[in-house]
């Protein structure tokens, strides 16, 4: 997993617990208190682990852990990947992109990192499926990066996002729709 994530997780436990619980969870999941550095990609086991180790010292799940800290990462992402986004573009017109701009991208640079294939089928002009595909399983990741998207574009009210397999599945279908803002 590119060392980018790891960075950005750092960040997240530190925002939303401090810098002694990022130390603690390094110390638990055997892992040294180096910073990851975002230039190299490092095992997937490394997240495995601290997801895992976060787990039992959060009394989170896992799956609740991903979801969280998939709706963090995207100001982040989208600052990162800003040249290749449109400024019409909608949550939905994001996702159904998503494989062809910022994939692609992080393909060609990275060679050896492997973000997961995303199957986006629009069936209408407000929902969507996505068929997350990855030997890594965190379709619970791509869950909660598709509700900071709807943040993101200021659609969290109106975007439904639902998991149609078991997020923790190598291939996982959500489907995503607009409805009707209630009011």
């Amino acid at each position: 997993m590119h060392g980018t994530i790891f960075t950005l997780l750092k960040r997240y436990v530190q925002t939303q617990y401090d810098h002694s619980t990022w130390i603690q969870l390094l110390e638990n999941s055997g892992l040294t208190a180096a910073d990851f550095d975002h230039k190299h990609v490092y095992p997937d086991e490394h997240m495995y682990r601290l997801v895992g180790e976060a787990a039992t010292m959060t009394g989170l799940s896992a799956t609740e852990l991903h979801e969280k800290f998939g709706e963090y990462l995207v100001p982040d992402l989208m600052y990162m990947y800003q040249k290749l986004l449109q400024p019409e573009w909608t949550t939905l017109d994001m996702l159904e992109h998503t494989e062809g701009t910022m994939h692609r991208q992080v393909r060609s640079e990275h060679a050896e990192n492997a973000p997961p294939v995303l199957h986006v089928t629009r069936v209408g002009p407000d929902e969507l499926f996505i068929d997350y595909v990855s030997a890594r399983r965190m379709g619970a990741l791509a869950v909660g990066i598709v509700r900071g998207l709807a943040k993101y574009y200021d659609e969290a009210d109106v975007i439904k996002v639902e998991p149609t397999t078991s997020e923790n599945g190598e291939e996982v279908r959500i489907r995503v729709r607009r409805v009707k803002s209630v009011g």
